[in-house]
């Protein structure tokens, strides 16, 4: 698994609230995950993956880290024990997919992940579905577009598509995953303290 140059300190120091005193991770150390068959080819993050990119730069921008970049195929158990191995890392506090949210037989990414969900977060699909209405209309009904908490980590299921990517992940991802991961984590904060 590829990892970034940055360095993030413990959770616990960078544990905070929010103006409403909401638990808060900040910055967050982020994975990302491609789903692509047309791109995969070593694992390793691809010369060529714009919608990733895209997280990137923008959660980057908002001062959160990116800590591993994956490519996989359009595989089942090939997207699972990739998101499964992310959540299992020190430094990721949000897992982030793009690709494969769509209706053919191989956008499967859904699947895969929605397995390892302990609690699903209907909210995220909601929104991002009203958010792209302008651009798509009619359209957001063949997005499967997902998120939950897994493992005390958030994880979002994006589609492949550059622009639902950056509505995606500046709209709601970069505002709300700081909260999310905070909440998601609490109860370990508090077993710490005792």
């Amino acid at each position: 698994m590829s990892g970034s140059d940055h360095e993030l300190s413990a959770i616990e120091d960078r544990r905070t609230t929010d103006t409403d005193g909401h638990d808060c991770i900040d910055p967050i150390g982020v994975a990302i995950v491609t789903v692509s068959s047309s791109r995969s080819e070593t694992g390793e993050k691809p010369s060529l993956d714009s919608s990733g990119d895209t997280i990137a730069n923008v959660l980057e921008s908002a001062g959160h880290v990116v800590t591993h970049r994956r490519m996989v195929s359009d595989d089942y158990v090939q997207i699972k024990s990739t998101v499964s191995e992310c959540l299992d890392q020190p430094d990721v506090d949000v897992v982030v997919t793009t690709g494969g949210t769509g209706v053919t037989v191989d956008d499967i990414t859904p699947d895969a992940v929605e397995n390892l969900f302990d609690r699903e977060l209907p909210g995220f699909g909601e929104a991002f579905r009203w958010l792209s209405w302008e651009e798509v209309r009619t359209r957001i009904v063949s997005t499967r577009a997902t998120a939950g908490i897994a493992r005390d980590v958030p994880v979002f299921v994006l589609p492949g598509s550059e622009n639902a990517v950056r509505l995606a992940t500046v709209e709601i991802i970069s505002e709300e995953a700081p909260h999310l991961a905070g909440l998601a984590t609490r109860h370990m904060a508090s077993e710490c303290d005792e």
